[in-house]
């Protein structure tokens, strides 16, 4: 892969919308999935499909590191000598759109096998999960480096992405409960098989013109070869690569854990009573009233919002985050393309460490300041989203323009291994920390020492792992300079070799 057989002008070319658009599709139909698994995999596994507390922690945990950790190296070594008349990566999307929403069905599917079986079965299905999301998603990824070798073209096709995951997490984290309440006419179990039926439909479908609307442009010359050891020799010596897979772990863990746990944070220990008077106050109530009395009035039935305010303020919670994370992806591209992506990401990161912090200090009756800390966290945070896969876009033409060979998929296997490494340990982590401090499935009431529990999950714990990430990146050396020059010694590269 010593050179590059890119058109002329792709350097300089810009994508058109429909093929952002088209990509990003293929981020909202993995993020339905991959939402539902952060957020709920936990929950669904001890409420819902009623398997104790520490044995889904061990599920989660071994599942991600099998399914995932193990298998995205083979998978990157896999897509980078993946050749056809569609690329490399494109046809990865495809072949695995149909399975990926199988797979996702049968992992959130509740047969009664009794005790024993329903933990094998949850375990496999889990792991299987992992897999052909790994074999999907980690092509998908790669796809963002080869579309265009355009450093700002890929701010803003990382922009478009994740702005598509938003929304996916918009509807995961806020109306998934009411689908699941909804669809299952209160039978949760029900509930949720039907709401990833349509998921797994609707992500098949989005794939698929993910597929059509895209193309590779950075491709290795036909008669470049790398050998696994060359590949893996270049990976080694990449130091920011090696800083970003450990930035990767860190911040994903922090993901897994927070969003694990927030539903524990609400159930738990926000107060119950507080929460309805601020929901009354916003003026929440009356919009759901005010919404019902308007469909029945046109003879359609009420919109089956849950009744409980605990299941409206996590939802409102999480949507707030969303809708200010989406504000944030908005300021991401104009602030890296002007200060350079890793001085943006370190500082805004930062910031949305603070804002998860101070959760421990709020007692559960604040709720207006839980609200406006997650709104400001949701937009720090935001602002860094794209940012991390454009700078793992950048890494690999690193290692292209300081070894003179490019290996874009393993590049991004190993960020994706630590990502799914991450989520491993921060979605056991939400179990294991449960099960330490005595979580009880089904209480009504939690003793003191589970609650504080789950307020330090949500706020030290989870912010811990952002602190540490904002310190490594002073190491990080793809500043906006160096992301300037390598830009254009890599395009006179290519110039030459045509």
């Amino acid at each position: 892969m010593d050179a590059i057989a890119e058109k002329p002008g792709v350097t300089t070319e810009k994508l058109s919308v429909i093929e952002k658009v088209g990509y990003s599709l293929g981020d909202l139909a993995a993020n339905l999935i991959f939402q539902t698994f952060i957020t709920f995999l936990a929950f669904f596994y001890t409420d819902v499909y009623k398997i104790p507390a520490g044995t889904a922690s061990a599920i989660i945990f071994w599942g991600g590191l099998v399914g995932g950790v193990l298998f995205n190296p083979i998978m990157g070594l896999i897509a980078d000598r993946t050749n056809t008349r569609w690329g490399k990566f494109r046809p990865w999307v495809l072949w695995t759109a149909v399975p990926f929403g199988v797979f996702a069905l049968l992992a959130f599917t509740t047969p009664d096998l009794g005790e024993q079986g329903k933990v094998y079965y949850a375990a496999i299905t889990y792991t299987l999960l992992v897999i052909i999301y790994a074999a999907n998603n980690l092509p998908y990824a790669a796809m963002s480096g080869v579309l265009t070798g355009n450093m700002a073209e890929r701010n803003s096709l990382s922009a478009y992405r994740f702005v598509a995951v938003m929304v996916a997490q918009f509807i995961i984290q806020v109306l998934l409960l009411p689908l699941v309440l909804m669809l299952g006419d209160g039978d949760q179990a029900v509930g949720f098989q039907k709401a990833m039926t349509f998921f797994a439909i609707i992500g098949t479908v989005f794939f698929i013109i993910t597929f059509l609307t895209t193309k590779e442009r950075v491709v290795p010359a036909p008669e470049q070869k790398t050998t696994v050891k060359e590949d893996l020799s270049d990976l080694l010596r990449n130091k920011p690569w090696a800083l970003l897979l450990v930035v990767t772990v860190l911040v994903f863990v922090t993901l897994a854990l927070k969003g694990g746990t927030y539903i524990y944070y609400f159930q738990y220990y926000v107060d119950e009573a507080a929460l309805a008077r601020f929901l009354d106050d916003i003026g929440f109530n009356a919009f759901i009233g005010g919404l019902n009395s308007v469909l029945t009035g046109i003879g359609l039935g009420e919109f089956r919002w849950p009744d409980d305010p605990v299941a409206s303020g996590f939802g409102i919670f999480n949507g707030g985050g969303i809708i200010f994370m989406i504000v944030g992806i908005a300021f991401s591209k104009p602030l890296a393309d002007r200060f350079g992506k890793r001085n943006v990401y370190g500082t805004a990161l930062f910031i949305s460490a603070l804002f998860l912090f101070v959760f421990v200090f709020y007692p559960p009756d604040t709720i207006g300041l839980i609200f406006i800390s997650q709104v400001l966290h949701g937009f720090s945070y935001g602002i860094t989203i794209p940012l991390l896969w454009a700078m793992i876009a950048d890494v690999a033409d690193y290692s292209e323009w300081k070894n003179h060979r490019r290996a874009t998929a393993i590049i991004f296997s190993a960020m994706i291994l630590g990502l799914k490494f991450g989520l491993a340990v921060g979605g056991a982590l939400v179990a294991k920390i449960l099960d330490i401090y005595g979580y009880v499935r089904d209480a009504v009431e939690q003793t003191p020492e589970v609650v504080q529990g789950i307020k330090l999950a949500i706020s030290v714990y989870s912010a811990i792992p952002f602190f540490i990430s904002c310190a490594l990146l002073f190491f990080y050396e793809i500043n906006k300079a160096m992301e300037a020059r390598i830009e254009a010694d890599l395009a006179a590269r290519r110039v030459a070799s045509r």
